[in-house]
């Protein structure tokens, strides 16, 4: 959220102080060359909400500049074109955050393409050159930038307080590059929306929602959207990274496919994230990724199994404390759309909604379900060649730990004698 505030600073100030002061013909060509490559990045990884921005983002400059016939907008078409960038930019920004993001289908684009039409008609026609004004653009170059009209800053601050709360809820990195792209380009308009400075704003906001592509890219890479822990990926990655000492804890929730069986996988996902939640407020140091599944693992770097026991008993209790309210047992009952699960072939959903009766029938009536956790923990040692050696024997451990009868931990140097703990709803 704050590195392309940063950069915009940093922009601000390099270009304000006389230590960055390149010519027009430069400030343009890095204006389109970082529009053209936001396009690309936005068409190659589907973002038809950054690619539709970019675009706006273009026609605005292009409007304001045309209208202005290279010269500060003070007057005539010029001051109205930046008029209506700065109530139509704004209003675009926040509909495209809203916008559910579908890829580059017809139904997706025709929408904001029509948008995107209708308004520069609607410039074109409002910017139209009155006959005297032909005559007063010699003077545009000795006029100082207007200062912006009510209604300009009325609709960035509210379109910035929107996307701000939307970037507050879901945390996704388009909400955050329109928002600082929003505030380069106010800063754009405030200097005249023409001209060296404006441009370099103009692509600063470009270049800011080109990195929201590659951002965004980077967290559904690297990131379990269900579960939003690190992914598989991520965990390879922190693998290379390790040295020695080091542990490795694999995570396994205890009889989760009859947790799906019973409940739903509604309710198992609602479990998964529980457990997550739980697993990313570990301590001691851990870090925890989801490796696919139910399974989970935890990297304490320059930790050996005696110092993070501790820490796993924590977390172990902790999970099986944890109660998740269920909607009530009628709930899987109601007519809820396509499942993803079952849309290969209808006779197979209709036999896993078949057992999933069958298991309801008999599961607790009870309105809470808790889950439990075993764990298999293991260290790095002089003869253990890699990381995956350590993880082999963590999950040796884990093994022992479910043979033992579950929700309890164990290491990969000796069994552990298991304190009694009580029974869980579905352990």
């Amino acid at each position: 959220m704050l590195t392309p505030g940063i950069c915009l600073a940093a922009i601000a100030a390099l270009l304000h102080t006389g230590l960055l002061a390149p010519n027009i013909t430069i400030v343009t060509y890095a204006f389109c060359a970082a529009t053209i490559a936001g396009l690309l990045l936005a068409w190659r990884f589907h973002s038809s909400r950054i690619f539709f921005a970019l675009l706006s983002l273009f026609l605005a400059q292009q409007a304001i500049e045309y209208f202005s016939t290279g010269h500060v907008a003070a007057t005539g078409p010029g001051s109205t074109a930046l008029a209506a960038v700065g109530l139509l930019l704004p209003l675009n920004f926040v509909l495209l955050s809203f916008q559910q993001e579908k890829g580059f289908t017809s139904s997706s684009l025709a929408p904001p393409s029509l948008m995107l039409f209708v308004q520069s008609v609607i410039v074109a026609v409002l910017c139209r050159p009155e006959p005297s004004a032909a005559a007063q653009r010699a003077l545009h170059h000795t006029l100082a930038p207007p200062p912006l009209p009510f209604a300009t800053l009325f609709a960035f601050a509210a379109a910035a307080v929107v996307l701000l709360i939307r970037f507050l809820l879901f945390h996704k990195p388009v909400e955050g590059g329109l928002l600082w792209a929003l505030a380069a380009s106010l800063l754009a308009l405030h200097f005249g929306g023409v001209g060296r400075i404006p441009v370099a704003y103009f692509a600063t906001a470009a270049i800011i929602l080109a990195g929201a592509v590659v951002e965004t890219s980077y967290l559904l890479a690297y990131h379990d959207e269900l579960t939003t822990l690190p992914s598989r990926r991520a965990f390879h990655d922190a693998l290379l990274r390790l040295e020695a000492p080091y542990s490795i804890a694999m995570v396994d929730i205890d009889h989760f496919k009859r947790c799906n069986d019973t409940y739903g996988h509604d309710t198992g996902d609602q479990v998964l994230r529980m457990v997550a939640s739980r697993l990313a407020r570990v301590t001691g140091g851990g870090q925890a990724y989801r490796c696919g599944g139910e399974e989970f693992a935890i990297v304490f770097p320059g930790k050996t199994t005696s110092d993070v026991l501790e820490h796993l008993e924590k977390l172990r209790a902790t999970i099986e404390s944890s109660k998740l309210r269920l909607r009530g047992p009628d709930r899987r009952q109601e007519t809820r759309g396509p499942d993803r699960r079952i849309q290969r072939g209808r006779g197979r959903g209709q036999t896993g909604h078949a057992i999933r009766q069958l298991a309801r029938a008999n599961a607790p009536a009870s309105s809470e379900l808790s889950v439990t956790a075993s764990i298999g923990v293991a260290t790095s040692r002089r003869e253990n060649a890699s990381a995956e050696e350590v993880i082999q024997a963590a999950d040796k451990a884990l093994y022992r730990a479910k043979a033992a009868g579950r929700n309890r931990i164990e290491t990969a140097a000796a069994p552990r004698r298991r304190t009694r703990t009580k029974e869980a709803g579905i352990a």
